[in-house]
């Protein structure tokens, strides 16, 4: 069994975070020890974690509540299961392609300040007027 800071620093999360899940209903069937204090076992450490990435996958508070309600359904909601992390599976490709050319973008740019500073190319920009 572990204690609220133990998952804590085993996941890497703040404790706030970790009773915000709790107190929102998305860690269920949470137990107590003898002093009233939560304690977790594995699969509670191992949902936990699920939690954390579907977070960063972006999802929200409402959408991992109904994420849990599904997965508490057991077998019969795979489909919608998979249909919800498939919406946000492409919402993260969209995002990632938007980083790649941001990303993109500066390497072009950190190549052509570099072909100034070594004389390859003369400074020009679109921002500077100059007589013509």
């Amino acid at each position: 069994m572990y204690t609220m800071m133990q998952v804590c620093r085993e996941l890497d999360m703040t404790y706030q975070t970790l009773k915000f899940y709790c107190n929102e209903g998305l860690v269920p069937g949470v137990k107590r020890d003898n002093n009233n204090r939560r304690i977790f076992d594995e699969k509670d450490v191992k949902w936990i974690k699920d939690l954390t990435c579907l977070k960063k996958c972006g999802m929200s508070i409402q959408e991992m509540k109904e994420y849990l309600e599904l997965c508490l359904q057991g077998e019969s909601s795979i489909i919608p299961r998979k249909e919800m992390l498939a919406k946000k599976q492409d919402a993260l490709r969209i995002s990632l392609k938007e980083l790649e050319d941001s990303i993109a973008y500066i390497d072009w740019k950190q190549n052509f300040y570099d072909d100034i500073l070594s004389g390859k190319r003369p400074y020009v920009s679109n921002l500077i007027r100059t007589e013509e």
